[in-house]
């Protein structure tokens, strides 16, 4: 197992049950006390857990926090480029779509570029921005109304209205967390009444989510992992994440990071 396996695994234990004990995380591991010491120093260090005497406890923000974008954008850049590219495959030319705000869909924007006479629909300021960049002649990009928030999406009743009014062949979510019982979640009540509309606009759902978004909850639930067409994440998703999704979502695409790539071919 990677160390970002074992990290992975390590933060979804310590979320579930409040804290881990380094003695026990050893035998579920395998490995020896200071690699589970090391990985604890590296989730600490992200400010993911707090080191306490024999183990760590869980460091869980409130369930309406929200970065902004410009913080989220700097974090898991490897793993959202990996997972972007992915999704970018179940994307046909010539198709109407639906992107979300969020980081992860913002590099998935990114990634269409090749793609010709898509028509884009989104509620993110900074999607429409690379969007407008797109070398493609025939593109067309529809930017919805409504109210901004920290995280440049636009949401609200007019964000709304113009949705429902919407058909879309696929709509690509980005969410805050996702768990098992509360599903794909929001930290804004505003903008999970906007992502519904956006899903419900659409034929199918693709949720795009890092690895780290595994067990994070926000207030609102946007849909639950059943409603999931596909899932797209990384490698770094723990075994018991992979297994409750692959269950529960319709389908569940792994994105391989190029650490993952560089370990294996080492």
């Amino acid at each position: 197992m990677l160390a970002r396996q074992r990290q992975a695994v390590i933060l979804e234990e310590a979320r579930r049950t409040g804290a881990v004990r380094v003695s026990d995380l050893v035998t579920r591991l395998g490995v020896s006390d200071m690699t589970v010491r090391r990985d604890l120093d590296v989730l600490a260090g992200r400010g993911l857990v707090e080191k306490v005497y024999g183990g760590a406890t869980s460091v869980v923000g409130k369930s309406t926090d929200e970065p902004g974008f410009e913080a989220k954008s700097v974090r898991q850049r490897a793993q959202k480029e990996a997972i972007a590219e992915l999704a970018a495959t179940l994307v046909r030319p010539g198709t109407a779509i639906g992107i979300s705000a969020g980081t992860t869909t913002w590099t998935l924007a990114r990634a269409l570029d090749a793609i010709p006479g898509l028509t884009i629909v989104t509620n993110s300021i900074q999607v429409a921005d690379v969007l407008r960049g797109s070398t493609q002649p025939d593109r067309t990009v529809v930017l919805t109304g409504g109210v901004r928030t920290p995280s440049d999406a636009l949401v609200g009743p007019v964000a709304v209205h113009s949705l429902r009014s919407l058909h879309l062949d696929v709509v690509f979510l980005g969410v805050h967390g996702m768990a098992d019982g509360p599903g794909f979640t929001t930290p804004n009540l505003t903008e999970s009444e906007t992502d519904r509309a956006l899903v419900e606009a659409g034929r199918k759902l693709v949720v795009l989510a890092d690895h780290t978004k595994w067990g994070t909850v926000g207030i609102s639930t946007i849909a639950d992992l059943d409603e999931a067409d596909v899932v797209v994440t990384d490698d770094g998703l723990s075994h018991e994440a992979k297994e409750t999704l692959a269950e529960r979502a319709g389908e569940l695409m792994i994105a391989e990071t190029a650490e993952t790539v560089e370990a294996e071919e080492a």
